[in-house]
């Protein structure tokens, strides 16, 4: 996996710049009265610790790592890794509506799976392929994703400017098969060991019920 050297203390990298609680949504879907599956696709950096994330998220049925933004041709880890494609890396979560609302996989996201305040910039990873975007698949996941930022907004959250992208979903590509449950996997690769648990703890602690039992 192609990553940059860490120039800065971890604690340091990966201290988001919220300066308040975060607040459940107060615009989304209502859970479903029946099981029903839904997809979101976010990218927030290196995907196989956004991946992680999700994946202990109650209602999370199945995660996928891979790309979204670019075209079906740079689909490659190697191209997109190297900044050379408009992909960035991103996770396809397929999730059941009657345990989990997108509003709160919304605060999942922003609260705990990555900085949305950075450009281009997770943690050790720079470049375009790393940015923070929600690629929305419908009228309402627009409306909530909108909802909910400019909320983090007037409540002072973060200390700087979201910066997230909200854009529409053309096609999401799954990555290469490696790439797949790679925290699961290999949870003693160094990049996992030093980038993974602050994440986690931070999942434990803002969104506690929302953690899978």
């Amino acid at each position: 996996m192609y990553r940059l050297p860490l120039l800065l203390p971890i604690a340091a990298l990966l201290a988001f710049a919220a300066s308040g609680p975060f607040p459940d949504p107060a615009v989304d879907a209502p859970k479903a009265a029946a099981k029903t599956r839904a997809v979101a696709v976010f990218a927030g950096g290196c995907f196989w610790c956004t991946e992680a994330v999700f994946e202990s998220v109650a209602g999370v049925e199945k995660v996928v790592s891979g790309y979204s933004g670019g075209k079906a041709s740079d689909a490659q880890y190697k191209v997109v890794s190297e900044g050379r494609t408009q992909h960035a890396e991103a996770i396809e979560i397929t999730y059941d509506t009657s345990k989990v609302t997108f509003g709160q996989l919304l605060k999942v996201f922003f609260a705990a799976a990555h900085d949305p305040t950075t450009l281009d910039r997770q943690g050790p990873d720079w470049g375009k392929q790393y940015r923070s975007a929600v690629f929305y698949n419908s009228d309402e996941q627009k409306k909530i994703v909108d909802a909910y930022v400019a909320q983090l907004g007037q409540a002072g959250v973060f200390k700087d400017k979201i910066v997230t992208q909200i854009v529409p979903l053309e096609k999401f590509y799954a990555a290469e098969g490696y790439h797949q449950d790679f925290v699961r996997n290999n949870p003693g690769h160094g990049y996992v060991m030093q980038n993974v648990p602050q994440k986690i703890k931070k999942l434990k602690t803002l969104t506690p019920e929302l953690v899978k039992k």
